[in-house]
């Protein structure tokens, strides 16, 4: 039985330190992944909390709203700030003031036109956080599987128990199916976008192929692409690409996709508990994604995350380029895992410092000088 409530330090020292260094953070990330509840870790006596969704809330600013905020002390927190992109000029006007009197924390449920436009009109001005849901650090080692099954959404790993669990997800599943896809620009029949979705599932961890996707749906490849680059704005869906430098061997192109929760993948694929995971065919994908969002997150490696194969076979799942130098990770679903001949191309062909091979156990050893088998659960230690 784990906790009913998971509170997440690392993720508010993160938020702090960002407010401490410019005037305006957005903290993005998707919806129901814990933003508002974060966020009211930081509220004191000077805090303004705005819900924009909230009809009160949004009349209080609309009428004036540079004169409304500009007379605000301390922290002021706009949550679903999305929904009032007229804001955004007037707060870079606030910015600029001398003394910064305020300073602003905009919340939003992962939106590209949100991103785009504060990096725009807020340039200089703001910083960017982005939240997931839990991660294997803050639920404890021993709830590793269970994070697993469930994924990280708040609501869905607390949930009271496995039916709980499902049932919500099916829920988060139905509410972006009617009501945010529209918001971001999906014109698919909710019914085709359940299935597009669905198909998404059946292929994580394979290579995007965007033409095939489309027409299971009766979408052309650009809208079916478009559709791809839409759910992993909403931080639904990664979209991992290639690492082509090797110009000796022809090698794919082609980025790979990921359902970036395991929950919300094995909700799409029916899979109600953990022994429904562990016996379908994907169960192996299914790990190396929920491994790979980990790998991700701790070592923080947004913007420099790629995946290499050749058309020969060999493959890594995951190469993280950092200050000139490459390192490899491999994610296996295994007791004791061992080196492999596509280890061994990857390593000559792609110059790796070292190869790590991401396991479930919970005992770290190497398979010779530059092979290193890590535990999951050790992942938050680990330093390039």
């Amino acid at each position: 039985m784990h906790a009913t409530k998971i509170l997440r330090p690392a993720r508010l020292a993160e938020l702090r330190s960002a407010l401490d260094r410019a005037p305006i953070v957005a903290l993005l990330g998707a919806r129901q992944c814990g933003k508002t509840t974060l966020a009211r870790g930081l509220v004191g006596d000077t805090t303004q909390f705005y819900d924009l969704e909230s009809s009160t809330d949004r009349q209080a600013l609309a009428a004036a709203p540079e004169r409304t905020l500009a007379a605000m002390r301390g922290l002021v927190i706009l949550d679903e700030a999305q929904t009032m992109p007229e804001l955004l000029p007037v707060l870079r006007v606030l910015a600029d003031r001398p003394d910064l009197p305020a300073r602003f924390l905009l919340l939003g449920s992962a939106s590209p036109d949100l991103i785009r436009g504060a990096s725009e009109t807020l340039a200089g001005r703001v910083a960017f956080v982005y939240l997931t849901g839990f991660d294997v650090a803050e639920v404890g080692a021993e709830a590793m599987q269970e994070r697993w099954y469930r994924g990280g959404f708040p609501r869905s790993f607390l949930a009271r128990d496995d039916t709980a669990s499902y049932a919500w997800r099916q829920e988060f599943i139905e509410t972006f199916l009617t009501r945010d896809a529209a918001r971001f620009g999906i014109t698919l029949a909710p019914e085709g976008l359940r299935r597009f979705w669905t198909m998404l599932a059946h292929v994580h961890g394979g290579i995007l192929n965007a033409a095939e996707l489309g027409r299971a749906v009766s979408l052309d490849q650009k809208t079916a692409s478009r559709y791809v680059d839409i759910l992993a704005g909403a931080f639904l869906v990664r979209r991992l690409p290639a690492w082509f430098e090797n110009v000796g061997k022809r090698v794919v192109k082609a980025p790979k996709l990921y359902l970036r929760d395991t929950g919300l993948l094995h909700a799409l694929l029916g899979l109600r508990q953990g022994t429904e995971v562990l016996s379908h065919p994907r169960f192996g994908a299914s790990w190396e994604g929920f491994a790979l969002e980990q790998t991700i997150r701790f070592l923080e490696a947004e913007r420099e995350a790629y995946f290499w194969a050749t058309h020969g076979g060999a493959e890594l799942d995951l190469l993280v380029v950092r200050g000139g130098r490459h390192y490899g990770f491999e994610f296996k679903y295994a007791d004791a895992p061992s080196t492999s001949k596509s280890m061994r191309v990857a390593l000559a062909d792609l110059r790796l410092e070292t190869l790590f091979v991401i396991y479930p156990g919970r005992r770290r050893f190497d398979l010779d000088d530059q092979i290193t088998v890590l535990p999951l659960a050790d992942l938050a230690q680990l330093r390039l």
